[in-house]
């Protein structure tokens, strides 16, 4: 074995071990697969070791692979935090919040407030399927939403935080019915069609999570509507269609409308923190104390007792 391996073989190792495959660790590198499949090989022959299992169908890690991993990473991460001990301000970190004025825009202003010297840009994305694409191709770093709604590949290819049970609520056109109540019980919606987001490709997960909600109550799940992105254009589609929509208790206001919790069991909205598999930036740790510091002090990750969450989403946690 060679005294020195080169980082750069190092670092097309570990793309390689982050997608598992070489199209896609090539398209993050900005390499030819070509050089990054010769960067490989050069490295399998002067470690002695062969470190992917290649066929037509995938591409998975040899044991040698999985005991070289770790310690490729600690070796990248020292030469990154050297390069950045004598660079110039790193770039700023794209922030996808999802929507302005919710839990996500508290952690951002956190995080500001805990890192004022690192730079944190705010984004916003139609929902985390979508977002999730922007992460891995690399137009955004960090999104919100709930993880068990994504494709198991892509989520593979993700780390991710929990960061809070979001208790859910409707919101509904201030002359309807069910507006006079101060709080609306998931049996009073029988009957109605709520929007949760159909149609829109962007916000499967949300969708998804709508419709196991909705299962067995006599909720049906509004059909597409044209999208709405601003509060005037949701108001013109609210007033248009007048169908509840299914939101989070921390939805901002909108003109001619009321935001109404649900109940009897209060619904829940898991919340993570999602970024690219490998991402290095500072104002990312930045972002994790702000989710550490406020889930402990909100009580963020408690549920209340009898409240409702789907099976798939029982027990889905961070990996950072």
């Amino acid at each position: 074995m060679p005294r020195d391996v080169e980082p750069r073989l190092l670092r097309a190792f570990a793309a390689v071990a982050d997608e598992l495959h070489f199209t896609r660790a090539a398209a993050q590198l900005y390499v030819a697969q070509q050089a990054l499949s010769r960067d490989i090989r050069r490295l399998e022959r002067e470690l002695g070791a062969e470190l992917f299992v290649r066929t037509t169908r995938q591409v998975a890690l040899t044991p040698e692979g999985e005991r070289l991993l770790p310690h490729a990473r600690r070796v990248l991460d020292a030469q990154d935090g050297l390069v950045e001990a004598f660079a110039g301000a790193p770039r700023p970190l794209l922030v996808d919040l999802n929507s302005p004025g919710m839990t996500t825009s508290r952690v951002l202003a956190e995080a500001r407030r805990l890192a004022p010297g690192a730079e944190l840009l705010a984004r916003f994305e139609s929902g985390l399927t979508g977002a999730a694409a922007e992460i891995l191709a690399g137009r955004i770093d960090v999104s919100f939403g709930r993880v068990a709604g994504l494709d198991p590949g892509i989520l593979a290819r993700l780390e991710h935080r929990p960061v809070r049970y979001e208790p859910m609520a409707v919101i509904l056109p201030r002359d309807h019915p069910l507006a006079r109540r101060a709080t609306i019980p998931l049996d009073a919606l029988a009957g109605e069609t709520v929007y949760a987001g159909a149609g829109n490709p962007g916000t499967l997960e949300w969708t998804d999570l709508a419709t196991r909600l909705f299962a067995g109550r006599g909720i049906a799940l509004a059909p597409p509507v044209p999208q709405a992105i601003g509060v005037e254009e949701f108001s013109r589609v609210m007033e248009r269609y007048r169908n509840p929509v299914l939101a989070v208790v921390e939805f901002p206001e909108m003109p001619g409308c009321v935001l109404r919790p649900l109940s009897d069991p209060v619904p829940l909205s898991p919340l993570s923190m999602v970024w690219r598999r490998g991402l290095r930036h500072p104002a990312l740790e930045a972002l994790h104390d702000a989710v550490r510091t406020l889930s402990a002090t909100e009580r963020w990750l408690e549920r209340p007792p009898g409240s409702w969450l789907p099976p798939a989403d029982v027990g889905v946690g961070g990996q950072g």
